[in-house]
Formats: C-alpha cells, structure tokens, sequence
C-alpha cells in the first residue's frame, strides 16, 4: 500500500499530517479526487487548496496546507515526476525478438533486446544492450543505437544515424532523411546529395512525428539531454546544444547553431546560417532572423528582446488610439 510517508521518502520531503494517510494516485490540484495526491508549484493555483478534494498536496512551504495531509519539498514539480512515476500504468514491453522481425546477419544485436514485429534491422546495424524497439521500425545500414534506449513504433532510421544511450523515441520520427539541398541552375533545381549523418547524443527525447535531415557534408547533431515535443523538424547541418527545450513545430533551419539549455515556444524557429548563444528563451511564435546572444528572453517576428517587443506593442496601441482620436476631431471640426 502507497501512502503519505511511502511517497516522502520517494521525494525525499517531510510529511505534513497523516504519514499513514493510504493514496492510490495523482490529481490535479482544481479537479482533484479523493484518495489521490495533487501540488501546488505556482502562486495562481494557491486559490484551490483549500477547496480541492485531493486527500494530500505537495508544497514548498508547509503554511500553505492550511491544516491538510501533504508533503514539503523544495521544489513540487520535481517531486511530483517522481509520484508520477511511482503510481504510472505499467504497460506490457516486448520481450525478445519477435519472429516476424528481418534481421541483417551482418547486424550486431546486444543483450536484452526486444525487437517488435515487422521491424527491418539492415546490415552493420549496431544495436546496444536493453534495447526496446517496437513494430514496424526500419533502421537502415550503418546505424547505431545506445544502451538503454527505447524506440516506439512506425520509426525510419536512415542509414548511418546515430542515437545515443538512454533515448526515447517515438513514433512516427523520421531521422537522417535527406536535408532540402539543392541549387538551380538554368531553371534547373539539381540535387546536392547529402553525405552527412544524424548524431544524437544521450538521454534524448524525440516526440511523435519530428524529422531531422541528415547533413550536407557536416553532420546535424543534437546535444545530450535534449527534449523535443511533436511535430519538431530539424533541417541538415543545424547543431543543437545540450538541454535545449523545443515544443511542437518548432524549425530549425539548415546550418543554424543553437546553444546550449535553450527554450523554443510552439511553433518557434530559426531561420539558416544564424547562431543563438546558451540559455535563450524564444516565445512562441518567435522567428530568429539573425544572430542573437544567449540569456535572454526573445519574442516577435523578427525576433527582438522581449521588453523591447512589448515596447513597440504598447506604441502601436497608442498610435492606434490617436488615429481614432485623430478622426473623432476631424468628424468634429467638419461638421
């Protein structure tokens, strides 16, 4: 049985109330449910823990429970990936390699691996230990994948890609597809052939339906630890740093270089050959028209500093208000 103490030492916080206090599960703090744990990390859901059903919350400061069950922690929302983890549905995994799976014998397999049904290993693929690769993925020659990684279903791996340990993918990602190269000549567009390959580094999350192009001639790289959410395209030769944080359709266009532990907003991007210094943040909506410096927060199209976007909002606002104004009088005086 789960209960108050039983999570704390999970999340390594002090018990607040009832440590024998019996939880079956997570809620969120303005629907919660009896019976199950929510938290509070930001002030604007400070309004409903007094009226919220949640047998139990998770908070910074034990003064806000106001007399409920709960937990202290120094910071609630990364405790609450852990009580996530603990109560979260374990699904069956595959369990060895299914016989509908066509392996290379060329391909080197490691232990511990499960491939699903349907899947294509091709020759001089190099496949790592606890691998979990779903059905229908084809990953082509020369590919490799880590140790400890998990690929979903309905993935393609062009040839020589390479994951790293500890990745997560998920269906539907295309990675080391061909990169949008080409040069017109005489109205012709001729194919420039890209040669270059796909490395991802470690402990990468890659969301349900991303593409990331193969390079030109260099390699397109994403750093360790990178998360990206669905619908993210990464064109050929862009370098991501480590960390960086992209949500859904973000683009990144070719040879752009982004640093390290950046944030892109929903539908963010980059367009080619510009550079972005560490620690960025890009609201969404935001496109990157130029080199820009690191630290900082960035909104607009082209993409300005953040205060100085809000700034020039505030003016057109003004000049509108003024026109308005402007004709009120003019109706005035003219009649």
């Amino acid at each position: 049985m789960t209960t108050l103490q039983v999570l704390a030492d999970l999340v390594h916080g002090t018990v607040m109330g009832d440590a024998t206090l019996p939880l079956h599960g997570v809620s969120t703090i303005h629907d919660g449910k009896d019976g199950t744990i929510t938290f509070v990390a930001h002030k604007k859901y400070h309004q409903y823990i007094s009226s919220t059903p949640a047998s139990a919350i998770i908070v910074s400061d034990g003064e806000l429970l106001e007399g409920k069950d709960g937990i202290v922690v120094d910071n609630p929302q990364v405790a609450i990936a852990s009580v996530l983890e603990h109560f979260a549905p374990k699904y069956p995994l595959n369990n060895g390699i299914h016989k509908t799976a066509i392996i290379h014998p060329k391909a080197t397999i490691g232990t511990h691996v499960s491939i699903g049904p349907f899947s294509i290993i091709e020759e001089g693929v190099v496949i790592g230990d606890n691998v979990s690769i779903g059905a229908n993925n084809v990953i082509e020659s020369g590919a490799t994948i880590g140790d400890h990684s998990s690929l979903s279903h309905n993935i393609h791996l062009y040839h020589q890609t390479q994951i790293g340990e500890n990745c997560i993918i998920h269906s539907g990602a295309v990675i080391g597809g061909d990169g949008y190269g080409f040069v017109t000549h005489n109205d012709t567009h001729i194919k420039l052939p890209q040669i270059g390959n796909v490395i991802i580094g470690n402990k990468v999350e890659i969301g349900a339906n991303c593409t990331i192009d193969r390079g030109t001639i260099d390699d397109t790289t994403i750093g360790d630890y990178c998360k990206f959410d669905n619908g993210v395209q990464i064109a050929h030769n862009v370098s991501i740093g480590r960390g960086c944080l992209l949500t859904a359709h973000v683009t990144i266009a070719g040879s752009t270089k982004v640093g390290e532990f950046c944030i892109f907003g929903g539908q963010a991007g980059a367009i080619d050959h510009v550079t972005i210094g560490d620690r960025a943040i890009f609201a969404c909506y935001t496109a990157v028209m130029k080199n820009l410096p690191g630290g900082k927060i960035y909104s607009g199209a082209p993409a300005r500093e953040i205060s100085e976007k809000n700034r020039r909002d505030a003016v057109y606002l003004e000049v509108k208000q003024l026109k308005k104004r402007l004709k009120q009088l003019e109706e005035k005086v003219l009649n």
